[in-house]
C-alpha cells in the first residue's frame, strides 16, 4: 500500500519536480552541455517519466525502458551532448526524486519501511537501466555517425 501511495505522491507533483529538475540541469557546470536540448523538450521528458512512475515501475517492460532509453541517448548524441552527461541528468533526475520523497513521505509504522524499501530497489533498478541503455543509444549514434554537426565531412 506504501508503495502505491508514494508513486501517487510523485505523481501528482510530477509537473514540480521536473520544473525543479530543470533548473538543476540548467545550473550545473556537470551538464553545461544540455544548454543544447531545448529546455522544453527535457522537462518533457523528464514529467512523462515521474508523471507515469508507476507505469514505468510497475506495468512496464525491460523492452520498453530500452526503447524509451535508445531513443533519448541517440537523440543527445545528436545533439551533441557528452555522454557523461546524459548519464549525470538521469543520475540528477533520480536524485531529484530522492530529495522530493525524503520532504514527503511520512512513515507511520515499521512495516513501511520495507515498503518504501521495496519502491526505491524498483527506482534503482529503473535509473540503472534507462543509464544503460542510453549510453548503448549513444553509443550506436556515435557508430553510425549522426553525431557529427549539420555540414561536416566525413572521411574514410
Amino acid at each position: 500500500m506504501l508503495l502505491y501511495r508514494l508513486v501517487r505522491l510523485i505523481e501528482s507533483h510530477s509537473q514540480g519536480l521536473a520544473t525543479n529538475l530543470l533548473e538543476k540541469v540548467q545550473n550545473s557546470e556537470q551538464t553545461r552541455d544540455y544548454r543544447n536540448v531545448p529546455p522544453e523538450e527535457l522537462k518533457e521528458r523528464v514529467y512523462e517519466i515521474y508523471r507515469h512512475l508507476g507505469d514505468w515501475l510497475i506495468g512496464k517492460t525491460e523492452f520498453d525502458i530500452e526503447n524509451r532509453y535508445l531513443e533519448i541517448g541517440e537523440r543527445r548524441a545528436q545533439q551533441h551532448v557528452p555522454l557523461s552527461q546524459v548519464a549525470m541528468v538521469i543520475i540528477l533526475t533520480k536524485e531529484n526524486l530522492w530529495e522530493f520523497l525524503k520532504k514527503e513521505s511520512v512513515i507511520d509504522r515499521p512495516v513501511e519501511v520495507f515498503g518504501e524499501l521495496e519502491m526505491l530497489q524498483m527506482l534503482e533498478q529503473f535509473f540503472d537501466h534507462a543509464i544503460f541503455y542510453a549510453a548503448v543509444g549513444y553509443e550506436r549514434a556515435a557508430a553510425s555517425g549522426l553525431t557529427e554537426p549539420v555540414g561536416s565531412v566525413r572521411t574514410a
